[in-house]
Formats: C-alpha cells, structure tokens, sequence
C-alpha cells in the first residue's frame, strides 16, 4: 500500500516535509539510497521553480522507499 500525500501536502514543499520525515524513518540501505538522490533531485527541481519535476521525484523517492 502506497503512502499519498494528503491533500494539504500537494504543493513540492509540503510533500518534501512528508517525504524527507519518511526518509529520516527509513532503515539504511539501498532504498534510502534510492529515496535520498530523488529527494536531491526534487530539491533542484524546486529550486528551478519546476513544481511538477519536484512533485515526481517526490513520488519516484516514495516508491522507492516502499
């Protein structure tokens, strides 16, 4: 079963909260791994004011934390 955002965390800063406190949850291993470099890329999506870039590296960091 996959975790989605709640409808309050649609905009790629608040699904970055939700993500990264899933991230920071996350035993280490390949998944975090996985999980943290689509997290960076989510964050120079963000910062390349590219909201729907950042929403799906969000969504590719949750997949693979699951």
């Amino acid at each position: 079963m996959s975790q989605t955002p709640s409808p309050a965390a649609t905009s790629g800063v608040e699904m970055m909260k939700t993500v990264k406190a899933q991230l920071d949850k996350a035993p280490a291993g390949p998944k975090k791994d996985a999980a943290h470099k689509n997290c960076v890329a989510a964050e120079t999506a963000l910062k390349a004011h590219d909201e729907k870039g950042c929403i799906a590296a969000l969504k590719q960091a949750q997949a693979a934390l699951h």
